[in-house]
């Protein structure tokens, strides 16, 4: 298994001759330590069409320093990366552990050594006054050797500065240092793309987001289907939010494939739909059994020692946790399919060549009675709701209002960029609608469980009481919930949030 941690820096080019400032007296930092010289010498591994770097990507196998081995290194925001470790080994084969974590860009791509990097680090290190390390200040001389059917050779000297225990601050006041000192901002992200002298591939022209409607509707669907990537190494590592945050991702997708469909005729999108929703699915058995356990647990916290009777709480952990680590090995072993594979795929070829249509040239403008037409389908089954009594088909009801809701949310969230604060106020109706609504559904959702475990603690001959209370707990959060959608309904009703539709 990997060690990992985040990576928090900033990289800069200097000439040969540039000699660095003193950085002592910047926020926190006390003292530097003095030059420690290192030699390191790695291979950089990628597809031969290089999808990993043009994804922001870095795999490695180096030897020297206090960290050789095997580095995969993942965007994880501005300046950050999450940095994964494995030992260096005998063998220059990428671990399978890594080749996984890569697979959703290089799929069915050979990894392979695309470069050789050999550098001679001067590294310092920033200290607070009780010798804690702040941050480290590399001083890079580069030696590259790109690889393949062309050979280059190149040579640099670079600058990073890399926070251990600083804050962001410290890392702000260094770059103005350092700048005063004439040292620049790179022209790459890594040594590996100034290594392959511009064989990065040219990342796919973004449409304006607020042009031609068509331009608006593929700008919507690049972000998703890069949040959806995005989140793929992390729902395999099985950390937190993930699965949510992928999911989510896929309903977008899915919900703008069924929604703009001028601009993306369903005809052509059928399949894909068809696809997303799988992967909604699976992805879904393991949000599902997440949410449900946190839901119960949280339940039972709520309720004094006295109303416990019974090993409740490990009763609750045993029910739940084996359900959620099953569901989540299913949607790993979905992850790792043809068939994911192949639905990504289908996806990019979507991005890179949409359908040609009229509307899709049209006004940008025109999207709007797109989102019209799912709020008319929110306001249908919000009076379907309103006409039922409390029981299970309006239990069903108001969870089919929580879907409409939600992509009417979706599609003007794909608007706002062109047409501003109204489409985001309206999504954010939309949001809090589907929000309260969603709490709502998992109740309904709870109970059934919370039934079940009483029904099983009975037939153990156990106390099944405290599950009659936390059924109870819920049922009246349930009404509770249910009120207050009504009250959230009237409020995004009103014509100041949906006026711009018309």
């Amino acid at each position: 298994m990997s060690t990992q941690m985040m990576e928090t820096e900033r990289k800069y080019e200097a000439d040969v001759d540039a000699v660095l400032p003193d950085l002592a007296g910047l926020p926190e930092v006390a003292s530097e330590s003095g030059l420690e010289e290192i030699q390191l010498e790695a291979e950089y591994y990628d597809t031969a069409d290089l999808r990993l770097l043009g994804a922001g990507i870095t795999l490695r196998r180096r030897r020297g320093g206090s960290d050789e081995g095997w580095h995969l290194k993942l965007p994880a925001g501005p300046d950050t990366r999450q940095e994964l470790h494995r030992p260096l080994g005998r063998s220059r084969v990428v671990p399978a552990e890594f080749a996984r974590l890569v697979r959703v860009y290089a799929r069915t791509a050979k990894l392979g050594p695309v470069a050789r990097i050999s550098t001679v680090r001067r590294q310092r290190v920033l200290q607070d006054e009780a010798g804690n390390s702040l941050a480290e200040v590399a001083d890079d001389t580069v030696s590259a050797q790109s690889m393949g059917e062309v050979t280059t050779i190149s040579q640099w000297r670079e600058i990073e500065v890399e926070l251990t225990g600083g804050g962001r601050p410290l890392l702000k006041a260094a770059d103005a240092r350092l700048r005063e000192a004439g040292l620049r901002a790179p022209g790459y992200s890594a040594k590996l793309e100034r290594a392959l002298a511009g064989r990065r591939p040219a990342a796919p022209a973004r449409p304006p987001a607020d042009g031609r409607a068509g331009d608006v509707v593929l700008a919507y669907l690049g972000e998703q289907a890069a949040a959806l990537k995005a989140q793929d190494p992390r729902v395999r590592r099985d950390e937190p939010d993930s699965v949510h945050q992928m999911r989510v991702a896929s309903r977008r997708l899915r919900s703008a494939l069924q929604t703009f469909r001028e601009v993306l005729p369903p005809a052509g999108t059928e399949h894909l739909r068809g696809e997303l929703k799988w992967l909604g699915e699976v992805l879904g058995m393991a949000r599902d059994a997440e949410v449900l356990g946190g839901h119960v647990t949280d339940l039972l916290d709520q309720l004094p020692a006295e109303l416990v009777l019974g090993p409740v709480a490990a009763d609750v952990t045993g029910q739940f946790a084996p359900r959620r680590g099953a569901a989540h090995r299913a949607a790993v072993r979905a992850m790792d399919s043809p068939r994911y594979l192949t639905m990504l795929d289908e996806l990019d070829a979507l991005l890179a060549s949409p359908p040609p249509v009229e509307a899709a040239a049209g006004p940008g403008r025109a999207l709007r009675a797109d989102v019209a037409r799912a709020y008319r389908r929110l306001r249908k089954r919000a009076r379907r709701a309103a006409g039922l009594a409390a029981g299970p088909e309006r239990d069903a009801a108001l969870h089919e209002m929580r879907k409409a809701a939600k992509r009417a949310r979706y599609a003007a969230d794909a608007l706002t960029p062109s047409a501003g604060k109204p489409a985001a106020r309206f999504a954010a109706q939309m949001k809090q609608l589907q929000s309260v609504l969603g709490d709502h559904h998992d109740t309904v959702v709870a109970r059934a469980a919370i039934r079940d475990l009483g029904v099983h603690a009975h037939l153990a001959g156990d106390n099944a009481f405290t599950y009659g209370v936390l059924y109870q707990l819920d049922a009246g959060r349930a009404r509770e919930l249910s009120d207050e959608a009504g009250q959230v309904w009237q409020e995004a009703h009103r014509k100041k949030y949906r006026g711009w539709l018309s």
